[in-house]
This record gives structure tokens, sequence and C-alpha cells, in this order.
């Protein structure tokens, strides 16, 4: 169940409510306590003032830091029984962050799971990151729960706004960031949801579920279309199991007069045992995620239809189970890729760029103004910038663009090069292109120059390998819980918003 969102009206310390929520910030000098951060001065004032406040805050271990968050009775100070502190961290600039109010707002949005309602300071400091917080940081995935068994998000939040938003304002403020953090949740349940369930045919109806909903145009290619059609790289990957291969298009115009024409592509393996070249059997249950590429393309589009972005999207989704059998494609082969470019298998594990490449080769042939692709396509991204920062590649200034909008939300990513030497790595011994490297160097940027043999001259495009961000298999922090992230939703979100106003 979501959380529901709402703007609050009047005083914190009046709210009639199960809790209340401010921000707290590390102390400063010769402080010993916590600061507040803006936007809690009633809260401060009912306890008999600021220094009062943090002080008995200090007493109950608060510390302003980073996912630090402390709840202390109210004891009639206010009219909410508990008060919680959420801890922001030490402010860049000005004032705190947009990511440190969105860490914030998930923090405390997790320590309030079985509340039944709250209201929220950190609304004041910044509406949209306090939004899209809380119902990131109280999402839960309990499909799979039985007798009801699993962490109860909290019910309803009521965010006090900054009153120079206007009530207006405020609102159109919250229906975006609602509709952002909903697309986020989207893709986390469909990369939490198990591969018995989630494989390319089911995967297909769910995005079909989703695109009709908001007026989207969907296309669903089947084996005998990708046969018709040429995908061999899609067909060769899919071909090891019983469960065949799909490919989905999602078409969004972008109303009449659309600002630019954006491409997105993204992996979908539904599961991924490497195939004949099979992976070890530790942490194989993490490759449930091999589609987070496909889910946040899909529900990236979902929410440029929802939100009636200015931008014509179209979604190109290469769906496939990746397995060993009698039947799957072997270390040796050549395939004939989509648009006739042929590839030497010399590693089945490598099956993301294959089915990636026919599914960029497809998307340009619309003509795209931009073409974005994300897939969690290589471990050497993890060596390289860990689990949490994405690696983006493509052409130098629309590289930029998207890594700095990857930063700039929180989803972190990094630009990378294409060094134009690693594309002698890739020389086949016969075919026109191997799809590995002979070497482990270099990896990330080895891929990333695979899938630049498939994009033609001159198309602006980007590649976000997100192999670790998009799943967290560790305890969770701010707003990120453990299991699929949702990155980058939020990234391409922003990226077409920006198209949307400057092209």
């Amino acid at each position: 169940m979501s959380t529901d969102l709402h703007i609050a009206n009047g005083s914190a310390a009046a709210a009639d409510t199960g809790a209340v929520v401010i921000g707290l910030l590390p102390a400063s000098g010769d402080e010993r306590g916590p600061r507040l951060a803006p936007g809690a001065d009633d809260v401060a004032a009912a306890f008999g003032g600021a220094a009062e406040l943090t002080a008995l805050l200090a007493v109950a271990g608060a510390t302003g830091k980073p996912d630090d968050v402390v709840k202390v009775p109210t004891r009639g100070a206010i009219t909410a029984p508990l008060l919680v502190g959420a801890g922001l961290g030490t402010p860049d600039g000005d004032g705190p962050s947009a990511e440190q109010v969105r860490r914030a707002s998930g923090a405390a949005a997790r320590a309030l799971a079985g509340t039944a309602a709250a209201v929220s300071t950190l609304g004041r400091v910044d509406l949209a990151a306090a939004a899209e917080g809380t119902l990131l940081g109280a999402y839960t995935f309990t499909a799979y729960r039985s007798n009801g068994n699993g962490r109860a998000a909290v019910e309803r939040v009521g965010l006090l706004a900054d009153g120079s938003d206007g009530i207006d304002g405020a609102e159109d403020i919250l229906r975006t960031a609602v509709a952002v953090a909903e697309a986020v949740r989207t893709a986390r349940d469909l990369v939490n949801t198990p591969p018995n369930d989630l494989f390319p045919h089911s995967f297909a109806a769910r995005a079909r579920e989703l695109a009709e909903a908001v007026g989207v145009g969907v296309e669903v290619l089947d084996e005998g279309a990708l046969t018709e059609g040429g995908y061999g790289g899609v067909l060769a990957v899919g071909q090891g199991s019983v469960r065949g291969p799909r490919l989905v298009r999602l078409m969004y115009a972008g109303g009449p007069t659309p600002r630019a024409r954006v491409a997105l592509v993204g992996k979908g393996i539904t599961f991924d045992t490497g195939g004949i070249s099979i992976k070890p059997a530790a942490n194989m249950d993490h490759m449930t995620s091999d589609m987070s590429g496909a889910a946040a393309v899909i529900a990236t589009t979902v929410l440029a239809a929802r939100l009636e972005l200015p931008v014509a999207v179209t979604a190109t989704v290469p769906m496939a189970e990746n397995m060993p059998s009698a039947s799957a494609y072997r270390p040796g082969d050549v395939l004939r890729m989509y648009g006739g470019r042929t590839v030497e298998v010399l590693n089945t594990d490598a099956e993301g760029r294959l089915v990636l490449a026919d599914a960029i080769a497809r998307a340009a042939e619309d003509g795209p103004d931009y073409l974005v692709e994300t897939s969690t396509l290589t471990g050497a991204q993890q060596v390289a910038l860990g689990l949490r920062t994405a690696g983006v590649m493509g052409s130098d200034d629309f590289r930029d663009r998207v890594a700095a909008h990857a930063r700039a939300t929180g989803e972190d990513g990094w630009a990378m090069p294409l060094p134009p030497h690693m594309r002698g790595e890739l020389d086949s011994r016969i075919a026109d292109i191997a799809n590995v490297a002979g070497t482990r160097w270099g990896g990330m940027l080895v891929a990333g120059t695979f899938l630049r043999e498939f994009v033609p001259d001159g198309l602006a495009w980007a590649h976000i390998d997100i192999a670790g961000p998009s799943f967290h298999t560790g305890g969770p922090y701010g707003y990120t819980v453990k299991g699929g992230t949702g990155v980058p939703v939020r990234t391409l979100h922003a990226l077409l918003a920006d198209i949307a106003e400057h092209g």
C-alpha cells in the first residue's frame, strides 16, 4: 500500500497527528547538540525554544548526521505524542540540498513504519524532495508475504509547505513529485517480482497494462515477429529458455507539438544464468534484477505520458531469459543482428549487449534526436565505480548532460570515456565484431564501445551502466531500501523535463 501524501496547513505544533518530523543539522562550533533545520520554529517554541528542544534531542542521541533518526515522546508540549528528528547532514551551501532533504525524509518514513499519520516540516525546506523521499523511504514489497507478514508503511503524511509557493503552486509541486516517486516504485515492483512470475511474456503483459492505462501505444513482437524482423541478438539469447523472448515498443507522442524525439532503450533480461558460460552459483539470485534497465524505461515512458511532457518518447525493450539448455546459443556462434551486422559470440554471459544492439538499431530507425540506453551491463562498472554510482558513456556533450542530471537527482552518475583503441579489442576472427574482448581490462568501456557500433553517426546518445546502483543488497539507508532501487528513473525524468524545456 502506498503512503498517502497531502499538503498540511497550520502549525506543526498543533497538528492532530501521530508524529511530527523535523530536520536536524550537525552541531557547529562549540555547540554540543544538533541544530534545528529551517521549518521547525513553531515546534521549537512549543518546547520552550530551540536550545531546550535541541538539548532534549541530544539526550536522546540525536546528532543531525545523515540517516540519523531519533524519536522522543512530546509529553504534551505539542499535540502529537511523538517527535521525530531526522538528520540532514552538514549543508554544502546556505541550506540543506534537495538530496539531503530526500534522504532525511526517507529515513524518517522508514522509522515511522506502522504509524497511522504524521506531519513533516521538511516540506518547508524542499517540498518536492520531501515528497519523493517519504514515498520512496516508505516503500515496501509485500506481494509474496503470507498472512500480511511484512513492515507496514506509514499510512498518511502531511507535508507542510513553504508559504511562498502558494496553495496551487504547492499542489502542483506535490503532484509532480508523487508521480515521479510512483514511477520509481513501479520500477522497484517490477525488479522485485521473482523470475518465475516475471518472464518475457508476462513482463510484456505488465508493460502493456501500464502503458495502456495512460494512453501510450504498445507493440509486442513475439518469436515469429522477431524472426521475421531479423532480431538475431534477442532470438539467440532467448533460445535456451522454454519461455521465448519478446521485444516491446512503447510510444508516447508528446502532445501536438513535441519539443524533441527521445528514444529510450532498456535491457530486459528477466533472469541471467550466464547461459552456456554459466555464472557461479553464489549470488545468482541477484540476477532477478537483470531487467532493471527495462523496468526503468517502461516506468519513465509511462511517467512522461502521465505528466504530459512535450517530448515524444519511444521505448524499445528487448526481453529474454538467458538459460543453458540443449537449445541455448554457444560460444563460437555467429549472430546476424538487426540491420545485418554480424557478431561472434565468445561469452554467452555477455548477453545484454546482444539484445541491446538489436534494440538500439531498431530504435535509431525512428530518427530520434536523442537516444538513451540503460542496463545492468557489466560487473566492471561495480569494480570501477562501486555500488552506488552509475557509469555514463556516449557522445561527449550528451553523456555529460545525462551524468549531471544523475548527480543532481541524487541517483549519481559519472561520465566515462570510450577510448578509440578499445574497438580493436573487439576484433573478431570471422565476424564484424566479437561480443567480448580478449582481456579483462576496462570491461565497462569495452561494453560501451560494443554498443556504440550500433548507434548511427551523429546521433546524440548515452549508455548508463547501472549494474551496481539498480539493486541494493545491504541494509536500508535514506530512501533506499533493500532490493530494486528504481535507478535511473529520476535521472531519465529530469533529462526529459530538461529536453522539454530546452530541447
